[in-house]
C-alpha cells in the first residue's frame, strides 16, 4: 500500500467504516445490494477472480458501481478488523468519493 492512490482509498475507507456506512464480506455484501442499500461495492486487488466476477454480475443486475481497489485484503481487513475481499458502501457521498479516487484519480 505506497500509493497516493492507495493512501488516499484506504483514507477513505477507514472514515467510511467509522461512519457505519460499510457492509463486510460477499454474502453480507450481495444482501444489502439486493435490499437497495448499496451505492458502490469495493473488491481487494487480491480478490479471487469468482468473487470480482460474482460481484460485477450482483452489481450490474441491481446497478450498483464496483471498483477493484488496490487494496490486499489484509490491507482492508487492517482498517475494519475483518480480513474481506469484499466492502459495500452504503453512501452516496462515500462512494461517490472512492469513484473519484478509483477511476480517475483527481480529487
Amino acid at each position: 500500500m505506497s500509493s497516493e492512490k492507495n493512501r488516499r482509498t484506504a483514507n477513505l475507507l477507514g472514515i467510511c467504516i467509522k461512519a457505519g456506512k460499510t457492509v463486510k464480506g460477499f454474502d453480507s455484501a450481495v444482501e444489502a445490494i439486493k435490499n437497495g442499500t448499496v451505492h458502490c461495492v469495493l473488491t481487494a486487488a487480491d480478490s479471487s477472480e469468482k468473487t470480482v466476477k460474482e460481484a460485477d454480475y450482483y452489481c450490474g443486475k441491481f446497478s450498483v458501481r464496483h471498483f477493484r481497489t488496490e487494496l490486499s485484503k489484509f490491507d482492508i481487513g487492517r482498517l475494519c478488523g475483518k480480513e474481506t475481499a469484499v466492502i459495500a458502501v452504503t453512501d452516496k457521498g462515500f462512494a461517490d468519493g472512492f469513484e473519484r479516487i478509483i477511476s480517475d484519480g483527481s480529487q
